[in-house]
């Protein structure tokens, strides 16, 4: 199998080195690190890329990658969410305090670096939403900094937002938008939201993916956009995401395989003739050769029909609050 393989549509880090893993056969992959947690049902892993070998494996920029993922995150009850909004805003603070370490050269300042958050998307289109849903919580305060300061604690960071909409409706790249709000502003950090791509129908609105690394819009669905990242903005980039969408040949992908796992076991179960069970296996290989995700596309006629579960609605409208709540709670 080669790296076609891995063109099975996701965002997310974590399955990008679970995959990767899987089509070589390997325990670990030079140029990442992972490290798990489990505490509270909340699991949070944390991918490290730290060399050029780790960047073309996953196809991921050097930096940190960290996943936090809830069962059920939008049923939670008001203990669970303060627990996942603890842990959330933990991780924002260790990319924060990370990118203050590295680039502040006064460090009377390192608590108080003004920031400009971004929600990117389409509010008009509920998969799509998270970014300018989240927008709408976030405590704002530089207009109050700037024109009414005594009614603000000293102190206080300086926050403001945006939500920029996207090309199809502003006729405006999103790039050029923020750029220029960063030239207007001159925040000295970015916090930017934005609705993701995963490999698995089960992850949608349970998981969400934090990184020091930017981001680049439409990247999972195929319809990429100008990075947004150090590099291209001159200032740093987190990137807060959550998968809300998964296309129709990756879910499809995703039931052969349990469909040939699941046939794998009962042949071990029944058979005993080493041979019969070898010409078994040898029946399964052409299903999961590198060009597997091209044959389902054609097959299905749907390489550009993306899915979302029915309840996204009320996914949007939870997880935003919670992820909101987290950016309030890490930059207070």
């Amino acid at each position: 199998m080669n790296e076609s393989y891995l063109n099975f549509r996701t965002d997310m880090a974590d399955e990008r080195v679970d995959t990767y893993k899987q089509v070589h056969n390997l325990s670990d992959i030079d140029g990442i690190k992972v490290e798990s947690k489990d505490k509270d049902g909340i699991n949070t892993t944390i991918v490290d890329v730290v060399n050029e070998n780790g960047k073309q494996a996953l196809g991921k920029e050097l930096g940190k990658y960290i996943t936090i993922e809830k069962y059920d995150m939008e049923y939670l009850d008001e203990e669970q969410k303060q627990l996942v909004i603890k842990e959330l805003a933990d991780n924002i603070n260790l990319l924060v305090n990370g990118i203050s370490k590295v680039n502040i050269e006064n460090e009377t300042n390192e608590n108080n670096k003004s920031v400009l958050v971004v929600g990117l998307g389409n509010g008009s289109v509920t998969p799509d939403a998270l970014g300018p849903k989240v927008i709408s919580y976030i405590n704002i305060t530089r207009h109050i900094i700037k024109y009414a300061d005594n009614l603000i604690e000293p102190g206080t960071r300086e926050i403001s937002g945006i939500s920029p909409g996207v090309l199809g409706t502003t006729g405006i790249e999103t790039s050029e938008i923020i750029a220029s709000v960063i030239d207007k502003v001159k925040p000295e950090m970015l916090i930017v939201i934005d609705s993701l791509a995963s490999k698995s129908i089960s992850r949608i609105g349970k998981t969400i993916q934090l990184s020091n690394t930017g981001i680049t819009p439409g990247a999972g669905v195929n319809n990429k956009r100008s990075a947004l990242d150090e590099k291209t903005l001159g200032i740093p980039v987190i990137a807060v995401g959550v998968p809300t969408v998964v296309d129709m040949a990756t879910i499809t992908n995703e039931a052969i395989d349990k469909l040939i796992e699941s046939i794998k076991n009962e042949v071990t179960n029944y058979t005993n003739n080493n041979i019969g069970e070898e010409k078994i296996n040898n029946i399964f290989e052409f299903f999961e050769k590198d060009e597997r995700y091209n044959m389902i596309a054609n097959a299905l006629d749907s390489e550009n029909y993306i899915v979302t579960p029915k309840e996204i609605d009320n996914v949007i409208a939870k997880i935003s609050e919670i992820i909101a709540s987290s950016i309030n709670v890490a930059l207070a």
